[in-house]
């Protein structure tokens, strides 16, 4: 038990302590997958049923996920706030009397999504998922690259659609209620595919949103929206001290 410390606090607490201490010092990553029950045991030296314990509670207070059959995850943090509503890219446009256009990269349903997916929609069996790369231009110009994964058993149709002629928002927001949303945003240098998909260069500084959707307890959509840094702006108004909704 020499990775644990010696305090008088039950041997459970101890590994939901001994658990928290290595994802709080960056040694397990979000997402990344937890060391067995078996490794647990033998690296703490304690029972199988103490380890048990442990990771029930902390999968229960939304430290970790558990996916049957596949393993125990490391669950990214939830942000505190969003200044950032839910839009669509071609009312934005189409508002400044710009012209959109849309070209279709991917659409597909993945039938076994890897466990990175399916700890983000918070499955707890492997489901398939439906997934579209879509690239958004104004004038000509791509402003945007859309990447939507999209939870099969609530949006029926989804990889029928004729996503040149019709948004993938609009799709969405008629398929499905949406009673819950999370944004995080970050600025990043452009990988090569993306950076070759948004006619710039590789390492080109860009805007990527992370929106994630709820249906009620159902995660809806995974979605990463990335915009060229120079040619898009992101931002909000909104009343101080009223509730987004």
């Amino acid at each position: 038990m020499d990775a644990l410390s010696d305090s008088a606090a039950p041997l459970y607490e101890k590994v939901k302590d001994f658990v928290l201490q290595n994802i709080g010092n960056g040694k397990w990553c979000f997402n990344s997958r937890l060391p067995s029950e078996n490794d647990l045991v033998t690296t703490l030296g304690v029972s199988r049923m103490t380890v048990n314990r442990a990771l029930r509670e902390l999968t229960s207070e939304g430290h970790l996920r558990r996916i049957q059959g596949v393993g125990t995850f490391i669950a990214p943090p939830k942000p505190q706030s969003t200044l950032i509503e839910i839009s669509n890219i071609i009312a934005e446009i189409e508002a400044r009397g710009s012209k959109h256009r849309a070209e279709v990269v991917t659409l597909e349903r993945i039938q076994e999504p890897a466990p990175e997916l399916l700890l983000a929609f918070e499955f707890e069996t492997s489901k398939p998922v439906d997934h579209s790369v879509v690239i958004h231009f104004e004038n000509n110009e791509p402003v945007q690259l859309e990447e939507r994964f999209v939870n099969s058993a609530l949006v029926s149709g989804y990889v029928d659609q004729n996503f040149t002629a019709i948004a993938t928002y609009d799709y969405l927001q008629n398929a499905t209620p949406l009673t819950e949303v999370e944004h995080l945003i970050s600025a990043l240098p452009a990988d090569v595919e993306n950076a070759k998909l948004l006619q710039i260069q590789p390492g080109d500084s860009c805007l990527v949103l992370r929106r994630k959707t709820w249906s009620g307890s159902d995660t809806a959509t995974v979605n990463t929206l990335t915009y060229v840094g120079s040619r898009y702006t992101l931002g909000s108004r909104y009343l101080h001290g009223q509730k987004q909704a």
